[in-house]
């Protein structure tokens, strides 16, 4: 007669049948909640206030704008109830075969092409100069980032004082100075407010190549040294690699800069005189919304704006990066 032999079944054992369903069931929910808020959700409730600040200064607004460039849309009083039809796309045909509106959006193309190279370039170089071992280097940085700081009224008035009919420029410049001015001259006004705002917004990007050359590899200069580079080789093959990164956002925060651009032109050139030479889509937008009541209209240009700087914007990150 053959016995079996049942060997014990341990306590894990018994555990690992159907008891282990609903332990793998309850692994399930904090598995979940943590994929939901992080490892740390302490980090949420820090975050919350900033989120919130977010959808109310900038996420609503923006959406609220799409809407109103979508209807006919008008200033009415507190409280009165006045109808606001769907018009579609009507605003934005008005935008698009508005003279005006056209002349700004290739005002402020020029000056990106002025704008962008002069600042990635001066700010470069500026910044490698003040990150080596020369005298005053302190005061130098100082020097460069007080006029970024500094009102910009403050610096317009120096500027109106510099570049006016009689101004000084004008003076030293004699019969060579430019007929009509400078401010008042359609093909040199722009230009003009490209290269005021290159010289004051040039301390903040120069901080911010300070900053990325910092973790540059001091080993990478000492090795091209060995290799015979001078300053020009070592500046071009490796400052500038080493940078790109922070090359690829000083090219986006300039290109932004000129899409916002509103104050330079209705301080320097009276509005963006002469004939709209200097006109900003962020001016016109003004002109329309605020000056004739038109916020439907300026929600367009608006929208606009916004798409032509996004795509601006991601097509020199696309061509930054690539190099």
């Amino acid at each position: 007669m053959t016995s079996v032999i049942v060997p014990p079944t341990s306590p894990e054992g018994r555990s690992s049948g159907a008891g282990s369903a609903p332990g793998a069931a309850t692994g399930r929910g904090p598995r979940r909640l943590t994929a939901v808020v992080g490892r740390q959700p302490l980090g949420i409730v820090f975050a919350l206030p900033y989120a919130a600040f977010l959808a109310v200064v900038f996420a609503y607004p923006a959406g609220l704008a799409v809407w109103i460039s979508f209807h006919r849309y008008f200033f009415a009083a507190p409280g009165a109830v006045v109808e606001r039809p769907f018009v579609g796309l009507d605003n934005y045909v008005k935008v698009v075969t508005d003279p005006a509106v056209l002349r700004s959006f290739r005002n402020v193309l020029v000056f990106l092409v002025i704008n962008v190279p002069l600042t990635v370039v001066l700010s470069l170089l500026l910044a490698t100069a003040l990150n080596g071992a020369i005298h005053g280097r302190t005061f130098l940085r100082v020097s460069f980032y007080v006029p970024y700081v500094s009102a910009s009224v403050a610096v317009v008035a120096v500027w109106l004082f510099l570049f006016s009919s009689d101004g000084m420029v004008n003076q030293l410049l004699g019969p060579l100075a430019p007929d009509p001015s400078w401010l008042v001259n359609s093909t040199m006004a722009m230009p003009l407010i490209a290269l005021f705002v290159t010289w004051k917004q040039l301390g903040f990007f120069i901080l911010l190549y300070l900053a990325a050359l910092q973790s540059v590899p001091k080993e990478l200069y000492e090795a091209a040294s060995m290799d015979g580079a001078g300053r020009y080789r070592s500046l071009t093959a490796v400052t500038i690699p080493g940078v790109r990164s922070a090359t690829s956002l000083v090219v986006i925060l300039a290109i932004i800069t000129g899409g916002n651009l509103f104050t330079e032109p209705y301080l320097l050139t009276n509005g963006g005189g002469p004939d709209g030479a200097s006109t900003s889509p962020v001016l016109v937008m003004y002109q329309r919304g605020i000056e004739q009541g038109n916020p439907d209209i300026a929600s367009a240009i608006g929208v606009l704006l916004v798409v032509l700087v996004l795509g601006i914007s991601l097509l020199s990150r696309r061509v930054v990066g690539s190099e």
